[in-house]
């Protein structure tokens, strides 16, 4: 029979880490002389008895000093994007001699 107080451990709980993780928990344990069991118990014990963390508002700070770099990229490069492009017209006028590319020269001469 189950001492008073003590609750009987009838439930598992599956956590699923990498091999490489498992095994340097498993060797920690071993090292301090306690099962993998007795280890995540006194985890979960932990947090139950810790009050509850406030959300951090970093998260929302991140996402605003997110927002305002990409604001900050985008009114960078807004201006190379309103200049207008050579047109088809403009393009013939420079390409001096008609062969499809601009040289130096031909952009420098306009």
């Amino acid at each position: 029979m189950t001492e008073p107080g003590r609750l009987k451990k009838s439930e598992s709980l599956e956590i699923r880490i990498p091999y490489p993780t498992k095994e340097a928990f498993m060797a920690r344990c071993r090292a301090d002389g306690r099962s993998a069991s007795e280890a995540l118990r006194a985890f979960i014990d932990q947090q139950l008895e810790a009050p509850a963390k406030p959300r951090s508002p970093r998260k929302g700070l991140r996402l605003v000093v997110g927002a305002a770099i990409a604001a900050a990229v985008g009114a960078a490069a807004l201006p190379s994007l309103a200049r207008p492009s050579l047109g088809a017209a403009q393009f013939d006028r420079i390409d001096a001699d008609h062969d499809g590319v601009l040289s130096r020269a031909e952009y420098a001469a306009r």
